[in-house]
């Protein structure tokens, strides 16, 4: 394993499952691609917690901005559906 990802995943952010090769594609760039789906995951997570943040604190009055949370909700939401289908699609053509 290489250190960098030996390290993250050590740290805890990437859970310690080992993503399953693609057919086709090189070892390192399976590895990165499989990583990286898990950080649009996190991204999301971070977005939608960013919303709710964003809802619990706003101005209630005529200006301030009432839909910027539901934004930040929604991509983190989109973020997570994408990358989640990405990954289940993944490991059905690569299981």
């Amino acid at each position: 394993m290489h250190a960098a990802t030996q390290l993250v995943t050590l740290a805890g952010i990437i859970p310690g499952a080992k993503p399953k090769p693609i057919d086709g594609m090189s070892g390192p760039v399976s590895d990165l691609f499989g990583y990286g789906l898990w950080l649009i995951i996190l991204a999301g997570a971070g977005g939608v917690g960013m919303g709710v943040y964003k809802l619990a604190v706003s101005d209630n009055s005529r200006h301030g901005g009432g839909s910027e949370p539901f934004k930040w909700m929604g991509g983190g939401v989109a973020a997570i559906v994408l990358a989640g289908s990405l990954i289940s699609i993944l490991n059905g053509i690569a299981g």
